[in-house]
C-alpha cells in the first residue's frame, strides 16, 4: 500500500491538462494508516482513565509538542472561568430487527423521525422493499408469561438522499415509537466496534437526557459525576446543548472536491440559557470549550447569521478548513475515521497537515481509537481566541 499524500499541494493529470490540487480540499489529504488493534472495542474502565493528547490550537515552537495526560486530569489543563459546553442527547434503542411479511429477515436502523411515529431508516436488505412492504418485530417478551409484543412497520417511500426507507410504524394510540423502543430495540454501535463487551449505559454519556440519538456523543463518553464536581469546584462551568446525532456525522465523504461534500441535516437545539453562559463567559475573559464535534457543529451552525443566537431547528453545516469560527475557541473530540467530515472539522481548528502529524503521535504512542477510544484537548492559543 503506497502512504497516503499529506504534504503541499499536487499535480493531476485530466482530460484537459494538468491542475494543482489543494490538498486541504482534497479527500486524498485527510487519509492515514491505523493499525486495526487500535481502534478500541471496549470503552476504558473508569470513564476518565482514558488517555489525554494536549495540544494548542496554534503551533509556535516552544507549544507544538503534543502532551500526554489522563482524562482525569481535565480540571488542572483548563482555567477558572472556562465554559465546558456538552451535548446532552440520549442514544436510543435504535436497531431493530423483524421479519417480512414472507418470513425474510429485515434490520432495520432508525434515523431520524420525520413526523408522529413515521420514521426514516435504514433497511438491510433494503433492494427489495417496496412502498406498502410490510415489517413486523417481535419483542423481548414480558414477564409472567405474558404473550410476546409484536409491532408493524410499512413502507411509504424511498430516500433518494440516504438510501433510506420511510416507515410509518403502527403505535398505541397515545403512545410513541420511542417509548416502545426499550422492548423492540437494541443501542446501535458503531460498525468497526465488533467484539465488544459494553453495557448499553457505557455508551451513554452520564449527562444524557434527551433521546433522539443514534449514535453516542462520544467525547463526553470520558467524563464521570465525579470529574464534573471537580470541574464545578475548579470554576469551571458547564452547560449544554442537543444535537440528535444522527447519518449526517458518520456518513463517510464520498466526493474528492470535499468542498462539494453536503452534510445530512441533524436536528440541534441551543437554547437561551447556554447563549445567555457563553456570552457571560466570553466577557469576563473565559474560554468556550466544545466537549465533541456535535457541540462544534451545534454552536457555530446556531451562530450563521454572524452572532450566535438560541436555535431550535435543523443544521447541515459542514466545517472544513478554511471555516471561519464565530463562537468555539477549543475542543475535547475522539480521535476519527480518516476521510471523515470530523477529520475535516477538527483540521479546520489547527491544520491538517499538523492533525495528522499528531495523529501519527498518538499511533505511535499506541492511544485507542474511535468511539470508546482515548480523547484529545485542543486548547486555545494564548492571547487569541480561533
Amino acid at each position: 500500500m503506497e502512504p497516503p499524500i499529506t504534504q503541499g499541494n499536487f499535480n493531476k493529470v485530466t482530460a484537459t491538462g494538468v491542475e494543482e490540487v489543494n490538498l486541504d480540499c482534497s479527500l486524498i489529504g485527510y487519509d492515514y494508516v491505523l493499525p486495526p488493534e487500535l481502534i478500541a472495542q471496549n470503552p476504558a474502565v473508569p470513564r476518565d482513565s482514558s488517555r489525554l493528547l494536549v495540544v494548542n490550537s496554534a503551533a509556535t515552537s516552544d507549544n507544538s509538542a503534543p502532551l500526554h495526560h489522563i482524562f482525569r486530569d481535565l480540571p488542572e489543563l483548563l482555567r477558572p472561568g472556562d465554559l465546558l459546553v456538552m451535548n446532552n442527547t440520549k442514544v436510543i434503542p435504535a436497531r431493530l430487527y423483524g421479519n417480512k411479511s414472507t418470513g425474510a429477515e429485515v434490520e432495520v436502523l432508525l434515523l431520524e423521525e420525520r413526523q408522529d411515529n413515521c420514521w426514516l431508516a435504514l433497511v438491510k436488505p433494503g433492494k427489495r422493499f417496496k412502498s406498502g412492504s410490510q415489517i413486523i418485530f417481535s419483542g423481548k417478551g414480558l414477564e409472567n408469561n405474558s404473550p410476546t409484543p409484536q409491532l408493524t412497520a410499512r413502507v411509504l417511500e424511498t430516500d433518494a438522499a440516504t438510501g433510506g426507507r420511510l416507515l410509518q410504524f403502527d403505535v398505541p394510540p397515545g403512545k410513541s415509537l420511542v417509548e416502545l423502543l426499550d422492548k423492540f430495540g437494541e443501542i446501535p454501535l458503531p460498525p468497526y466496534i465488533t467484539t465488544s463487551d459494553a453495557a448499553d449505559e457505557q455508551y451513554q454519556t452520564v449527562y444524557a437526557e434527551q433521546p433522539g440519538a443514534i449514535a453516542a456523543p462520544t467525547a463526553g463518553l470520558h467524563f464521570t459525576p465525579e470529574l464534573l464536581e471537580k470541574l464545578r469546584d475548579r470554576n469551571i462551568h458547564q452547560a449544554f446543548v442537543t444535537l440528535h446525532v444522527g447519518v449526517g456525522t458518520f456518513r463517510p465523504v464520498e466526493v474528492e472536491d470535499v468542498t462539494t461534500h453536503e452534510m445530512h441535516e441533524e436536528w440541534i437545539e441551543v437554547p437561551v440559557a447556554t447563549v445567555e453562559q457563553i456570552r457571560a463567559t466570553q466577557a469576563a475573559g473565559g474560554r468556550v470549550i466544545a466537549v465533541g464535534t456535535t457541540v462544534v457543529r451545534s454552536l457555530e451552525g446556531a451562530a450563521q447569521l454572524g452572532e450566535l443566537q438560541p436555535f431550535c431547528g435543523k443544521t447541515n453545516l459542514f466545517i472544513y478548513p478554511g471555516y471561519q469560527w464565530r463562537v468555539v475557541e477549543g475542543l475535547i473530540t475522539n480521535f476519527h475515521l480518516p476521510r471523515s467530515s470530523l477529520l475535516m472539522l477538527v483540521s479546520a481548528l489547527i491544520g491538517r497537515l499538523r492533525l495528522l502529524q499528531i495523529y501519527q503521535e498518538a499511533i505511535a504512542s499506541r492511544y485507542r481509537f474511535y468511539s470508546f477510544g482515548d480523547a484529545m484537548l485542543v486548547l486555545p492559543a494564548e492571547n487569541k481566541k480561533i
